[in-house]
């Protein structure tokens, strides 16, 4: 009956957890696993991951590479490539534990990194900045060196992910020994693309962390739209073109938050037709200027920065998404159960609407490297690419 039970559940798929404390302070692993293991059901033990912020603060300046490999010889090429393109300071191997259903894993380095640009370190001759050399860095290593991949390369962070149930995937990788101040998880039961170690959640770029539920149909469209702006999908899963779209349009392209949420959870025409001047105008040229980055199908996301953790239904809101706060500290989750675990008392509990975002941004000056992406980012820190057809960038700004 319990195997019956199992199977019926299963179709509703994966699960989703994230915590944020405003005021950055840490919190213990065990937080996490107890939320996201709280929706187990959701699961098939084909993938599961986490996603933390703040774990490297002796290392807060450099990029925290966890790269996954087949083999000691995938590490070593990407060891060697690392040497020639970067200035490393430090390498470990993942400190992991063994665990009796996790059979054969890959091998896992974590190395701190910054740019090796000709001379100065800071800014490359011809205008690149420190992220964009880190992005191609990523993207050639994934393309490039056979059975090597490279799951997070954010500052401060990490992820630690793989082929198993999340309390699995948790004692694999040692997660109650961790602290940070933004936590997120996943429990997956994949649909359409395979259940391997590189394809569980969550997927990253830079310091953006990405944990879905659902499916993303417009996969085809968005890959070719990203690849464009010179992003290649390489992990052979859906949601991986949700970070890509986020760093293009908030880092590159300088849309504040919100906005892209709305890029990627758009109102539909009818509504657009029924607003008032100044907003059809604005939700119109999104729409014309960033249709390859809609993501269509039924979809709950949690994404994750240096600074702020935020949770986006899809516009019809086919998967569930529940937020509760008690104080500083906000716990996000596909059920309220996975909250109330570890938060029995909160002040608010509230299901978002369809399309619209939540975001939690942590207090100003609170952590090292921190972010906030609620306003348009001034223009040096953005590629002038947004000026597309006759739509100038004010008009995306101007809210």
């Amino acid at each position: 009956m319990w195997n019956i039970y199992l199977r019926a559940k299963e179709i509703s798929g994966c699960g989703i957890s994230g915590i944020i404390h405003r005021k950055g302070e840490l919190i213990p692993g065990e937080m996490i696993i107890k939320s996201i293991c709280c929706q187990y059901e959701r699961g098939n033990g084909l993938g599961a991951g986490f996603a933390a912020y703040g774990i490297y603060p002796e290392f807060k300046d450099f990029y925290a590479l966890h790269v996954m490999g087949q083999c000691r010889e995938s590490l070593e090429r990407v060891e060697e490539f690392l040497h020639k393109r970067t200035y490393v300071s430090f390498q470990e191997p993942i400190p992991t534990r063994r665990v009796k259903t996790i059979k054969n894993p890959p091998l896992f380095k974590r190395y701190f990194v910054r740019p090796k640009f000709e001379g100065e370190i800071v800014e490359a001759e011809d205008g690149q900045s420190e992220d964009d050399f880190m992005v191609n860095l990523v993207m050639e290593i994934n393309e490039k060196i056979s059975g090597a991949y490279v799951i997070s390369s954010g500052k401060n962070m990490g992820v630690f992910k793989g082929v198993g149930f999340p309390d699995e995937i948790a004692e694999f990788f040692r997660i109650d020994e961790y602290q940070a101040y933004i936590w997120t998880a996943h429990n997956r039961f994949p649909t359409n693309t395979p259940g391997w170690w590189g394809g569980a959640h969550p997927f990253t770029l830079l310091d953006w962390s990405i944990v879905h539920n659902g499916e993303i149909s417009s996969y085809g469209t968005n890959k070719r739209y990203l690849e464009l702006f010179g992003y290649k999908c390489t992990l052979l899963t859906d949601t991986e073109v949700v970070a890509y779209i986020l760093d293009l349009l908030i880092r590159r392209h300088g849309l504040p938050l919100e906005l892209a949420c709305k890029v990627m959870a758009p109102p539909f025409w009818i509504e657009i037709d029924e607003m008032d001047e100044e907003d059809r105008e604005l939700y119109t040229a999104l729409r014309m200027v960033y249709g390859g980055a809609v993501l269509n199908g039924p979809f709950a996301i949690l994404f994750a920065y240096n600074g702020g953790l935020v949770g986006l239904n899809d516009r019809v809101k086919l998967r569930p998404l529940v937020v509760a706060n008690k104080g500083d500290l906000y716990v996000m989750g596909s059920e309220e159960a996975a909250i109330r675990t570890i938060l029995p008392d909160p002040e608010r509990v509230w299901a978002p609407k369809a399309g619209e975002p939540v975001i939690v941004e942590m207090e100003e000056a609170t952590i090292p490297n921190q972010k906030s992406y609620l306003k348009v980012r001034p223009k040096e820190e953005r590629e002038d690419a947004l000026r597309i057809g006759s739509y100038p960038l004010s008009l995306f700004t101007s809210k």
